[in-house]
């Protein structure tokens, strides 16, 4: 157990100096954590260590909403959860962003959901093209399955772990050129 926390403290030190906007905080955090180990107080030691591993997963939240795509001409962007929000347990986890878009009377939004439980469990769905097409219409759009829906919304998992939705009132059309805007390549190595 002694290794594990201190491997665990180890990494965890190493990823938030990597971050100078929150290293001082994260770098605190941990040495209380090897303080309270160090103590012998196992449990102090492993909330700091959540605690921590928790400010980074908000840090890295924060970088996915430079995944969303810029708004395409005639239309506008309104930023949705504030640079990424990294997601409550009962959400299982893991990390969202969102923007909004509009044009006139058309709007939609842009949602991508990240390392969520939820989400992972829906990767089966996607890498089964039957299963999709059960929902709805499946389409390629970059090389990527997408399902649309009834309502025209569209539905994509990215490296069976990102969740993208494009929902809202506005022409199929429009919700394929913002999916078209994503940057796949860059969700993937995310």
């Amino acid at each position: 157990m002694k290794t594990v926390i201190r491997a665990t403290v180890a990494a965890l030190m190493i990823g938030g100096l990597s971050v100078p906007a929150q290293a001082d905080e994260i770098e605190d955090v941990l040495q209380m954590a090897l303080e309270a180990y160090q103590a012998g107080d196992i449990n102090a030691a492993l909330e700091e260590i959540d605690y921590a591993a928790q400010l980074m997963t908000e840090i890295k939240a924060a970088g996915l909403s430079d995944f969303l795509p810029e708004a395409l001409p005639d239309w506008s962007r309104t930023e949705g959860e504030q640079g990424g929000a990294a997601m409550a347990g009962m959400f299982g986890g893991g990390m969202s962003a969102s923007a909004m878009y509009r044009k006139g009377d058309d709007f939609l939004e842009v949602r991508l959901m990240a390392d969520n439980k939820m989400v992972t469990s829906m990767a089966m769905m996607f890498g089964n093209v039957a299963m999709m097409g059960s929902f709805g219409q499946v389409k390629r759009i970059k090389r990527q399955k997408v399902l649309i829906d009834e309502q025209g919304d569209l539905q994509a998992m990215i490296d069976s772990r990102i969740l993208v939705t494009i929902s809202g009132h506005a022409p199929v059309e429009d919700k394929e050129a913002y999916f078209a805007a994503l940057d796949i390549s860059g969700l993937k190595e995310f």
